[in-house]
């Protein structure tokens, strides 16, 4: 049986997403189906899937429910989180600022005719980690500075499974300036490296800062796909955080 879905696409920094108005209640797709809309052949083609659906929070505009390529519900997106609420503002919801929640709480954004600035949640301390290290922006992440190889992702893959089953996404940066790193991202769920990551972006500026990889902050990250901006207060915790692109 054949289904009329009315979609929209988004991209931030190179991550591009499928997102559908559900305020009126979520589409019924299964997991098979989430992954066969994302596929970059056989479908739309899309790093994950998101849901604006009613706010679950008083006070809020919406809630954000975000699925990876693979079609499983999933950890907080980053440029996601930007894009969802560039698409909010494009419906009408509101002019420039608004307030939401996702699955690791609550968000704020100000969509800016030129860029979208979103609040992040509190991180802990950075830990080093299956050498490198990690830290948690709402999804969990790998870092390390290092020489970026020529087969990138069969590299960082090896470090996404040492996490075990469920994995780690995986950040390689180079430092570029005082305030800046190059940075390639192997996301789990995506199971391939992205053009982007918000939340990878977030916990690589957070390692270098407190790694002394860059001496002040906030830091710019040259994605693959764009150019991204973090700042916070702290060394671990981390808090008033936000993303900027």
């Amino acid at each position: 049986m054949s289904k009329t879905l009315e979609f929209y696409k988004y991209e931030g920094a190179g991550n591009d997403f499928i997102l559908f108005d559900a305020r009126e209640g979520a589409p019924m797709l299964s997991h098979e189906e989430l992954a066969h809309l994302c596929h970059r052949h056989f479908g739309i083609g899309a790093d994950g899937v998101m849901y604006l659906e009613q706010p679950q929070n008083e006070g809020e505009d919406f809630y954000m429910r975000y699925f990876n390529s693979d079609g499983r519900e999933s950890t907080m997106c980053g440029n996601g989180g930007r894009c969802i609420s560039k698409f909010a503002a494009d419906l009408g919801m509101f002019s420039s600022d608004c307030k939401f929640s996702a699955v690791d709480g609550p968000h704020w954004a100000k969509v800016n005719e030129h860029s979208i600035t979103l609040g992040m949640v509190n991180a802990p301390a950075v830990v080093e980690r299956n050498g490198g290290h990690f830290v948690d922006t709402g999804s969990p992440h790998h870092v390390e500075q290092r020489d970026f190889p020529a087969d990138f992702e069969n590299v960082a893959r090896q470090t996404r499974d040492a996490y075990g089953a469920e994995g780690s996404n995986v950040n390689y940066v180079e430092t570029i300036g005082e305030d800046a790193l190059r940075i390639r991202t192997f996301e789990r769920g995506v199971e391939a490296e992205t053009l982007a990551c918000g939340t990878g972006a977030v916990a690589a500026a957070m390692v270098a800062y407190t790694q002394g990889w860059v001496q002040t902050q906030p830091v710019t990250l040259d994605a693959q796909g764009g150019q991204l901006k973090v700042g916070f207060e702290g060394r671990g915790p981390f808090t008033k955080v936000w993303l900027e692109g």
